[in-house]
């Protein structure tokens, strides 16, 4: 198959765990999309929410802010993130990434090579695409 097209409406979002104050939007993954390598996702913060400090092994991870502001902190170092934005974190460094704006903030995030991320956000619970975030993501 040459190339792979999934319309914004067909885009599912789940979050990891029940208490996590984000959510994912998977755009490409190796589990909807088998053969990729890679796992695309917008990453969408509550107000005030923020990812657990993770750790990649082998893996680059990107974050590109589509909207809102927020801190990634990476091995304790913060960084302030606004629309536009974007920083790559490196393997073996701990991160977080946090909102720190009045509403949600969105995130076009990238994973090279996937390292069992797209596994880990489709055993999730899946949630909702609010109107909302469909906006910010036909935008993008």
């Amino acid at each position: 198959m040459p190339a792979l097209l999934r319309r914004s409406g067909d885009y599912k979002a789940y979050r990891i765990s029940p208490d996590d104050t984000n959510y994912m939007v998977c755009i490409a993954d190796p589990v909807a999309d088998p053969g990729i390598g890679f796992t695309a996702i917008v990453e969408i913060y509550e107000k005030g929410g923020k990812t657990p400090p993770n750790t990649h092994a082998a893996a680059q991870e990107l974050f590109y802010v589509l909207a809102g502001e927020g801190v990634a902190y990476c091995d304790g170092q913060a960084t302030p993130l606004r629309t536009g934005d974007s920083i790559v974190v490196m393997p073996g460094t701990e991160h977080i990434v946090e909102n720190t704006g009045p509403g949600k903030l969105y995130t076009l995030t990238v994973m090279v090579p996937n390292e069992a991320f797209a596994e880990l956000i489709h055993n999730g619970t899946e949630v909702p695409v609010t109107a909302a975030d469909l906006a910010v993501i036909r935008r993008g």
